[in-house]
């Protein structure tokens, strides 16, 4: 599975030709307009900078290797009455599974944790105001125990929302050693055996690429 960072929360995941749109945003200081193609589009929430469907040409109809679990959670630590809803969606494909936590506001409760289940990867909000922050991003991946840690939802200026944090708070609460920022925004990630630890590894793709 090819996964790309397209800014902000929004990512690319491509299968065997297939192409789904995580969060499309729309008037993000800095980030200029999003245009992308794909067959398929899911929002986490009704926010504008995760559900701007109309940054997505839908492509002709064509079988999916995605399937798709999705797992009920709030924007906020009261129960969504700050900001509503969020849906957590776990997309599988090729043997990978890769979770996009949404506007995640909260802690895992043991019922989340178990439906979204095991996931290689982990795609999680870490800037803090309308998510969860740095340390409860690293909360969060310490419970799911995934793979790989793929860091969204944050600002790097000129991009991203005010209020929201940088990346480098979340990534002081790794190993140096566990950080990898990569040369561009995309990686394919491949089924891989026991790699013998259960550290995960957090990588950083480039925007722009």
């Amino acid at each position: 599975m090819t996964i790309t960072w397209q800014g902000h929360s929004c990512f690319l995941l491509e299968q065997d030709g297939f192409r789904v749109v995580i969060d499309p945003y729309t008037d993000i200081p800095g980030y200029p307009v999003l245009e992308l193609e794909a067959h398929a589009v899911f929002c986490s929430h009704g926010h504008y900078d995760h559900n701007y469907t109309d940054a997505v040409k839908l492509l002709p109809k064509i079988d999916s290797p995605f399937s798709m679990e999705e797992v009920a959670s709030f924007h906020d630590g009261e129960e969504g009455a700050l900001r509503g809803a969020n849906t957590i969606r776990v997309f599988t494909a090729g043997g990978i599974r890769v979770c996009h936590l949404g506007d995640l506001g909260h802690p895992l409760s043991k019922e989340q944790l178990a439906a979204i289940g095991k996931c290689d990867a982990v795609l999680v909000p870490v800037g803090g105001t309308y998510t969860v922050d740095a340390a409860g991003a690293k909360a969060v991946c310490d419970a799911l125990k995934p793979k790989i840690v793929v860091p969204m939802h944050y600002r790097h200026v000129p991009y991203g929302l005010e209020k929201l944090s940088g990346v480098e708070d979340f990534l002081r609460l790794w190993p140096a050693s566990a950080v990898r920022r990569l040369p561009g925004s995309s990686f394919t990630y491949l089924p891989k055996g026991n790699s013998g630890t259960n550290a995960p590894v957090v990588l950083v793709p480039k925007y722009p690429a």
